[in-house]
């Protein structure tokens, strides 16, 4: 008696591959499901991919807002394995913000700044608890002290004015206003975080910009984390870790440069002769007085996520 088979082409067993990922992935998704217990109100979810479609179509805010006023202003979203509560009301966001603050401030792990921002030791990824207090305490502090502030005013004003300048030299013509913006928030902070020292300014901005793009975007990975193979098929964490090379590069000029300057007795980098915000965190890094000691990656992490933001 002969066996007759049918043919196991390489198709169909990527199909096969391909329909046994799914059913594993569904299987820990309605596993995790089960176990979040009551949740707010929210939009029908599909199996697997929750309410991703939800969110196609449109620009998220918009699409965010029409839902809320369907559902209401505290909303349930399924993003792959991914829970998401979005609140839309002054009320509720004083319950979440303020209320309940500590049981919201944890930041989810993702892939663009764990990459980029280095481990997410900066200030704004870096999940609560008390490294993200010490932080936040040096950028109230130290970054942001009203002297910090009040000696990097003639540099805002000189960048304002060139962005006026450019706005008045393209009068007639359509201005992409994103962009503009970008590119004035991005030269300040770079001025007041480097000083007189970048001379790769132009080349760090355009990195930057890059790298907003990239994080910004929707990948796959985000929503389904426990899919590790997913950043590499996807090519995103490739993209992520090039961008992050070519930023550390930099980085690491900038601050051997102030390292070299202070070594030579000059210990304000800044444009107006002060201390710039790289001096302000390499003198702390090297004080000794911090609870929890900063490094050097810190101080790259909280300098890029700075000129981002």
């Amino acid at each position: 008696m002969e066996f007759q088979f049918f043919p196991f082409t390489l198709n169909s067993f990527n199909i096969f591959l391909l329909l046994s990922f799914l059913v594993l992935l569904w299987k820990k998704v309605s596993k995790t499901s089960k176990e979040t217990g009551k949740l707010p109100p929210g939009p029908m979810k599909l199996p697997l991919f929750g309410n991703i479609h939800n969110l196609i179509g449109g620009l998220p805010h918009y699409v965010l807002r029409d839902l809320a006023k369907k559902y209401g202003p505290l909303m349930h979203l399924q993003l792959g394995e991914v829970p998401a509560i979005v609140v839309t009301s002054a009320e509720m966001a004083k319950e979440v913000l303020v209320t309940n603050d500590p049981a919201f401030a944890g930041r989810p792990e993702r892939l663009a700044p764990k990459i980029i921002w280095y481990n997410q030791e900066d200030m704004a990824f870096s999940p609560y608890g008390e490294h993200w207090k010490q932080m936040r305490k040096i950028c109230m502090m130290e970054l942001l002290s009203g002297k910090n502030v009040r000696s990097f005013s003639f540099i805002r004003k000189d960048e304002m004015l060139k962005l006026t300048e450019s706005i008045r030299s393209l009068l007639g013509v359509p201005i992409n206003v994103t962009d503009k913006f970008f590119a004035y928030t991005s030269s300040m902070t770079c001025r007041a975080s480097f000083g007189r020292i970048c001379k790769d300014k132009e080349i760090m901005i355009d990195y930057i910009k890059k790298i907003v793009i990239l994080a910004a975007g929707f990948d796959a990975a985000d929503v389904f984390p426990s899919v590790k193979i997913l950043p590499i098929v996807s090519g995103l964490k490739g993209k992520l870790l090039k961008m992050h090379e070519k930023m550390d590069i930099i980085l690491d000029d900038v601050i051997n440069q102030h390292k070299l300057n202070h070594k030579n007795g000059k210990m304000g980098n800044a444009e107006s002769g002060d201390e710039d915000l790289i001096d302000v965190l390499l003198r702390l890094h090297g004080s000794g007085n911090l609870q929890i000691p900063i490094t050097i990656r810190n101080i790259k992490g909280i300098i890029l996520v700075s000129t981002k933001y």
